[in-house]
């Protein structure tokens, strides 16, 4: 009950968000972001673009707020990145780190870019074909060559493989994938490159690759529809959009050589050990714990370290309430992220990510 409540949040979220991007009378808004201003009751408004994986999450968290309205667009990490750098929102959203250019390019905005981890979250092989209950073991190789298109009916002899036993339907795989800049690509192809050597060399990783087959959509929520429209459909959604639309999601094979599926606590697992760098750009994707589901996302908060010298739209104003908004995700924020079966970061994570938010700063003086 809880898993289908919390789950049809990945639905609302994108309508949600849209219209307070779109629909608010006290604040401008457009394609190009949010102006923040601040009233005389001390309430406030902020803008947010960015990772589609995050948005659930996000609109829960900004539904709590209280004298601060949150705009939040999920038009993919890319999308997010380039609106951080082009200062058209208050904060950027992505689920793979910064590379070097782009935090080269966030500093130009006047002060150096800071990447906040703020939750984990799993990325399901989620899959649309009658018969076939949830938990199909599949490891890396096999959803690579399903994804390269040399894997083409359900009954292929390397699924046959994997589940002796299963009464697999000889239905032909239509493969989803997103087509706009995404962070949950990014973690996708990223695990595919880790496992299959051909992978990487035909297709890579990245926020946007070139797939040899399948149909683009837009977005989880793109996706999560094409599978749901498709027999035989395959696609990768984050966990949250697998369970709106009650998908059955496979089993895939770790590191350790388990078949694990995409639970809260197999996600949770994913993040324990995990080596921090100093800018905090944590990879957790393909975790070598025995109890991990490999295809797992961290997602990050973008912004400038000084944000009113970066220029951000809202100002001052705006300034003070990414901080709140940031404290309460990294606080009272983390409890609601079990109910949608999204993980908590590690303590010692948790803890640099707390550290950074109190570093943020208005004109060389802290927020927090």
């Amino acid at each position: 009950m809880i898993k289908n409540k919390m789950g049809a949040l990945a639905g609302c979220a994108i309508l949600a968000f849209g219209l307070a991007a779109c629909g608010s009378s006290s604040t401008s808004s457009s394609s190009s972001g949010t102006t923040a201003t601040a009233s005389s009751s001390g309430s406030a408004t902020i803008s947010g673009a960015g990772s589609t994986f995050a948005a659930p999450v996000y609109e829960q968290w900004a539904s709590a707020q209280s004298g601060l309205t949150v705009n939040y667009q999920p038009v993919g990490s890319g999308a997010g990145i380039t609106a951080i750098e082009s200062k058209t929102v208050d904060f950027g959203a992505s689920d793979p780190p910064l590379k070097p250019a782009d935090e080269e390019a966030i500093a130009k905005n006047g002060s150096p870019a800071v990447q906040i981890p703020m939750f984990l979250g799993a990325i399901t092989v989620s899959y649309n074909v009658p018969g076939l209950k949830t938990g199909l073991k599949l490891d890396g190789k096999t959803i690579a060559n399903i994804f390269l298109g040399t894997i083409k009916t359900w009954n292929a002899a390397e699924i046959k493989a994997l589940n002796p036993g299963v009464n697999l339907p000889s239905t032909a795989i239509t493969v989803i994938h997103r087509s706009d800049s995404s962070g949950t690509t990014s973690g996708f192809t990223s695990f595919l490159s880790d496992v299959d050597p051909e992978f990487k060399s035909k297709v890579g990783e990245g926020k946007t690759v070139q797939w040899p087959t399948g149909t683009g959509e837009k977005g989880n929520a793109g996706v999560a529809g094409g599978v749901e429209q498709t027999t035989g459909a395959v696609g990768y959604v984050e966990q949250a959009y697998a369970l709106t639309h009650n998908f059955t999601v496979a089993s895939v094979k770790n590191k350790a050589g388990k078949f694990v599926a995409p639970t809260l606590a197999s996600t949770s697992a994913s993040g324990e050990g995990v080596t921090v760098p100093a800018n905090l750009g944590i990879k957790v994707i393909d975790s070598p714990a025995a109890s991990a589901y490999p295809i797992t996302s961290q997602t990050f908060v973008v912004v400038n370290k000084d944000l009113c010298k970066a220029g951000i739209p809202g100002g001052e104003a705006a300034a003070k309430g990414v901080v709140k908004f940031l404290e309460y995700g990294l606080g009272a924020g983390q409890a609601i992220l079990s109910k949608a079966d999204y993980a908590t970061l590690p303590s010692a994570i948790l803890a640099k990510s707390k550290e950074a938010v109190a570093g943020l700063q208005c004109n060389g003086t802290a927020i927090g």
